[in-house]
């Protein structure tokens, strides 16, 4: 008979720490609770209010698909300007077709703000009021984006009382019109303290309880701007203290490019996704949110597509290599402000997972059955290889019968490894 394995410490002493520590666990649950494990867009669409109608979504997909013909309308032609790997080329082109025929847009957030201006009272009040409607028309038939939503105007005191109005007005019509969509999301601009997200936590709070709508229901997402939204007045890393004072409901970063550029004196010419101050504070981002469920987004480019051929596909380069590049460094979703930023966005998207899924899923594979391989990985790893292969499920990069033969994996292995709740997708 095997002898017992012997211990020094007493029961008593497990018992104390464990006490101790009681605090932390139930700290580090409310603060890191993980991943949300449902779909995220792979990227916003920022239309004006006052251009904003039930047909959005699909005008930009017509024009996407009208400027794609014009100027790549073959996968050869796409390769040509794109550099696409030639044995991704036909699929990649192929499903970039297929997206901006089926679901051209992701996410759309009607914009109050930068891309509306400062308008009457009597103006914004139609606006809101016409946008909420046109959302719910959309919904009802099946148009809507899986994401929409408003940006309104910031929490600093000169446009605070039409940013709260315009909210009030949007929420309210649509509940009168059937209800808030599952996919409604909220963006707060040009935060610059903690307050300012306070308020608007708040806000949400009390349209719940006015409303009867269950507590919580509403989050929204936080832009980052301003230089004090990376590093407060003290001198501390501010965009915890921001997460903090959603108390909950912060659902994601946005990087603005050009307010933040602007603020750190970049001058126009190279304010850009990849300058070193938009990687700085995106770098902090990705640090504060890793683990708290609050997602990332990059911002854009304002090259547009737009003019003769060489003028488009410089613009396609561009916004296809910025793209591939946020992906890399684990920003999924970015901002497109021009139809034409479309077909290059799922490209870019497309050949990220196409690429990458054969590698990703042998190594899950190995990881699976304990039989290792050339790289030996870790819990951790695994997870990230589930997630990047959901991603690709996701968006329709991939298909499922393809990664569930190269992983032997069905799709609720693959969230259970990632971490996501059972159906959360």
């Amino acid at each position: 008979m095997a002898q017992a394995a012997g211990t020094t410490l007493a029961d008593a002493v497990r018992a104390e720490v464990g006490a101790a520590l009681a605090a932390t666990d139930a700290e580090l649950a409310r603060r890191y609770p993980g991943d949300p494990g449902t779909r995220q867009p792979v990227h916003t669409v920022y239309v004006p209010a006052d251009a904003f109608g039930a047909g959005t979504a699909r005008a930009w997909g017509d024009e996407a698909l009208a400027l794609l013909d014009a100027h790549a309308p073959g996968a050869g032609a796409l390769t040509g300007v794109l550099g696409l790997p030639a044995a991704l080329a036909a699929e990649v082109h192929d499903r970039v077709r297929d997206k901006l025929l089926r679901e051209p847009v992701e996410d759309l957030r009607i914009d109050f703000e930068d891309g509306y201006g400062v308008r009457s009272d009597a103006e914004e009040d139609a606006a809101a009021v016409a946008a909420a409607r046109a959302v719910s028309a959309a919904v009802a038939d099946g148009s809507a984006p899986p994401c929409v939503g408003i940006r309104m105007k910031c929490m600093e005191e000169a446009v605070r009382d039409r940013g709260i109005r315009t909210l009030d007005l949007f929420l309210t019509t649509l509940l009168d019109g059937g209800g808030l969509p599952d996919g409604l999301v909220l963006t707060l601009p040009k935060v610059t303290f903690p307050s300012q997200v306070a308020a608007m936590a708040r806000l949400c709070g009390a349209f719940e309880q006015a409303a009867g709508l269950p507590a919580g229901r509403l989050g929204f997402e936080i832009q980052i701007e301003t230089t004090q939204a990376i590093v407060g007045p003290d001198g501390r890393t501010a965009v915890p203290l921001l997460i903090d004072a959603a108390e909950g409901r912060a659902t994601a970063l946005h990087y603005g490019t050009f307010d933040y550029s602007a603020a750190c004196g970049v001058s126009p010419a190279h304010q850009s996704m990849d300058h070193p101050a938009a990687d700085h504070a995106k770098a902090v981002m990705q640090a504060a949110a890793a683990g708290t469920g609050v997602r990332l987004s990059d911002g854009s480019t304002n090259v547009l597509p737009a003019g003769p051929a060489e003028q488009v596909h410089a613009a396609w380069r561009l916004h296809y290599r910025l793209v591939r590049r946020s992906l890399a460094r684990a920003y999924y979703q970015g901002w497109d402000m021009h139809p034409g930023h479309l077909p290059t966005r799922y490209a870019a998207v497309y050949a990220f997972y196409r690429e990458g899924m054969a590698a990703a899923a042998a190594r899950l594979a190995a990881y699976v059955a304990g039989s290792g391989g050339a790289v030996m990985d870790e819990p951790a790893t695994a997870r990230a290889l589930s997630g990047y292969l959901l991603r690709g499920l996701d968006c329709a990069a991939l298909d499922g019968q393809e990664v569930a033969e190269a992983t032997g994996l069905t799709r609720a292995e693959l969230e259970a490894l990632a971490g996501r709740a059972p159906g959360a997708s």
